[in-house]
């Protein structure tokens, strides 16, 4: 019994099994057209994952800006930490997308 890598998902299997743990694919019958396919599929469902971590992430962007714009924060230390916690996360919204947009690239790219 040897360890080869899967064809669809090149990850370690047996070269005994009969389907991959890993991705399911039935190995017996498998053409090249089916495992370009369940890699296509694969691709568009982390595409997908991607772009709706990026709706997320402009929403909590979107979220953040406005308080900080239009938040009317009092001059004390609730005010302030209010208005530090409004741009924290504006921040981390729009370093969040970018992140994505990047993931999104690279994935696009394979």
């Amino acid at each position: 019994m040897a360890i080869t890598k899967c064809p669809a998902c090149s990850k370690p299997i047996s070269d005994k099994a009969k389907t991959c743990q890993h991705c399911n694919l039935e190995l017996g019958d498998a053409s090249a057209e089916d495992i370009e396919r369940k890699l296509s599929h694969e691709r568009y469902q982390k595409l997908s994952r991607i772009q709706n971590q990026s709706m997320l992430a402009i929403l909590v962007f979107v979220v953040g800006a406005y308080f900080v714009f239009m938040g009317d924060f009092p001059n004390t230390e609730k005010g302030v930490l209010m208005y530090n916690l409004s741009v924290a996360v504006t921040a981390i919204g729009f370093i969040w997308y970018a992140i994505n947009r990047v993931r999104t690239t690279l994935t696009k790219r394979k």
